[in-house]
């Protein structure tokens, strides 16, 4: 209802603007100061001021003077205080809210006629996924779930990168070393089987002799040719190390869970040769040079050349995404990809060189972010001393487990849960922690995952917001067969602040969304859901339930019901399980 809300604001300002014979493309509609009893507010007086020739304030009564509330469904007042115009709303706004957010799509927004491809995780398939990696898919897997939810045809893609050097070198130590070899795989799985080749591989390479590095290089040279020359054999040597290792990885992920709909392989780009195709294409920009033994792209913007074919005739990372990206924008209507930090230069050569080859870079969005440090220090997966993301997310589900326990322990109501309640809820509250702390922050700020505030279940954490949504699923599920929801509500009823403030905040919800898709931004949700948790305990503590009588009680229910819906709703978009009882 907020979103109508706001759309009869700007027409009723437009409306009164007419009146005054004033002008505007932006009637600065926004959230009221906090002094303000309102939940819409313009400040468009203040702009006008040099126009009207007269102070903000009187405008500003002049609009509220010239809106007729009475003409539309959901201002119910319209006030003036100092320079602002005020926006109040009408009953129907608030039964409207009450009645359509208890319904299973609640904050859903209407279908959009637009594909947008999400690009996410996409790390190299050289062993598990490694925490310093993690926050790359449960970001993208929220951003994708918020621009599902915001009515766009979404499409999840994992980027292989199974052409590159790196590939090379796994491809040659796996068929190079023995088991005797190696040391003992960490976990009984394909990725961190493999790993150990990869691991003795480079160990290998740095401390051989120089005859035998060259011996070395000319195998992993050949490798990369064969690649290039779309030969069969090599290409099925190099894939069977890739989907061995990515079997693993991709159980880690769906532990978050993520899932994705493609798994698209760079050497893709190369066997139906776009990448050939592309490599022309540049050679004939007034761009390319050739210099130090590679033809490069001399970029207006950067100082530092892009290099997109060597002397041996073999493309380049950049090369081949060049050719992945345009067969995206064939595709789909909007790209966006989730990237650390660490490839910011390369993805705004990649954007500059798509735009000079005549492409619609409007159509492409990057999201960058920064990194998950622990407080133990660094982190490498190919010396292999770093923290996997299965250790991180065991560790958490153990810890959450253990204050689950302690919590149950100190309970005087006896509905004690069993030992399978007691393993899906640390699982469900472990990995919701993870989650959300993580996704809770702006991407492009690091951030170092610590336990305590992660899983405190009385901070603005996950479990903090889970146990609302267990809050509601409570006093549903005692009001069974006693009350039933009503199926005409009547927010007349609900009169007192918490209330009033409870319906506003979950009005709010569909803009939320908007607004976390607009913005490619899904921390806006996890924003949204403590201010939606904080609201919802006040009432809690303030509008007892169950113990009210008549109509009061019978729309505090579905007051109930509407936040039981809209917070599982926010948690879905943010990955976060929301549990009917912790």
């Amino acid at each position: 209802m907020f979103l109508s809300l706001r759309t009869d604001v700007a027409g009723a300002l437009s409306d009164a603007l007419a009146t005054l014979d004033v002008e505007t493309t932006d009637p600065g509609i926004e959230d009221p100061p906090e002094s303000v009893d309102a939940v819409l507010a313009s400040s468009v007086a203040f702009r006008l001021a040099a126009e009207v020739g007269a102070p903000p304030p009187q405008i500003a009564g002049d609009l509220a003077a010239a809106i007729d509330p009475s003409a539309y469904d959901y201002i119910g007042e319209v006030s003036q205080e100092g320079p602002y115009v005020n926006f109040h709303p009408s009953q129907a706004y608030y039964d409207d809210t009450l009645q359509t957010a208890g319904g299973e799509g609640f904050g859903r927004l209407d279908r959009k006629d637009e594909t947008v491809v999400v690009e996410h995780t996409s790390a190299n398939p050289t062993g598990p996924v490694h925490v310093g990696r993690a926050r790359n898919p449960i970001v993208g897997d929220a951003l994708a779930n918020v621009l599902d939810f915001a009515g766009y045809d979404v499409s999840r893609h994992y980027y292989v990168n199974d052409a590159g050097r790196q590939m090379a070198v796994f491809t040659w130590a796996y068929e190079t070393f023995e088991e005797s070899d190696l040391p003992e795989p960490a976990r009984d799985r394909g990725d961190y089987d493999l790993v150990r080749y990869y691991r003795k591989g480079n160990e290998f390479l740095e401390e051989a002799s120089e005859a035998e590095q060259r011996a070395v290089e000319t195998e992993i040279s050949a490798i990369l040719e064969g690649l290039e020359a779309g030969d069969e054999a090599t290409y099925d040597r190099v894939n069977e190390v890739v989907e061995g290792v990515l079997s693993g990885m991709r159980e880690s992920l769906s532990r978050l869970p993520v899932d994705f709909d493609e798994f698209v392989k760079e050497t893709r780009f190369i066997r139906d040769g776009s990448t050939e195709d592309l490599v022309s294409r540049l050679k004939e920009t007034d761009y390319a040079v050739y210099e130090e033994d590679a033809w490069q792209l001399d970029l207006p913007s950067f100082e530092k050349n892009l290099v997109f074919l060597r002397s041996d005739g073999t493309s380049l990372y950049t090369t081949r995404d060049l050719a992945h990206h345009e067969w995206k924008f064939a595709n789909f209507d909007h790209a966006v990809t989730v990237l650390g930090e660490d490839h910011k230069l390369q993805a705004e050569q990649l954007r500059e060189t798509l735009d000079i080859l005549g492409n619609d870079i409007d159509k492409l969005d990057s999201v960058y972010y920064s990194w998950i440090n622990l407080p133990e220090g660094g982190m490498s997966t190919r010396e292999g001393t770093g923290v996997d993301l299965d250790d991180l997310l065991d560790e958490s589900i153990e810890r959450a487990r253990e204050e689950v326990q302690s919590r149950l322990d100190t309970r005087i109501r006896d509905d004690e849960l069993d030992d399978g309640d007691v393993a899906r809820i640390a699982r469900q509250v472990g990995i919701g922690a993870v989650r959300y702390d993580i996704v809770a922050k702006q991407p492009a700020k690091s951030i170092t995952f610590e336990w305590e505030r992660a899983l405190d279940f009385e901070a603005q954490s996950a479990p903090y917001v889970q146990y609302v949504h267990a809050r509601t699923c409570g006093i549903l599920d005692e009001a069974e067969g006693i009350d039933e929801i009503p199926e005409t509500v009547d927010a007349s009823q609900l009169t007192t602040d918490a209330e009033r403030e409870l319906l506003e905040v979950v009005a709010r919800f569909p803009a939320v969304v908007e607004r976390a898709a607009d913005e490619l931004a899904p921390h806006v949700v996890a924003t949204y859901t403590r201010t939606f948790a904080e609201a919802f305990n006040a009432f809690y503590r303030e509008c007892p339930v169950l113990s009210a009588e008549g109509e009061v009680r019978r729309q505090r229910l579905a007051l109930v019901a509407a936040a039981r819906r809209t917070v599982a709703n926010a948690l879905g978009l943010l990955g976060v399980a929301a549990p009917e009882s912790m």
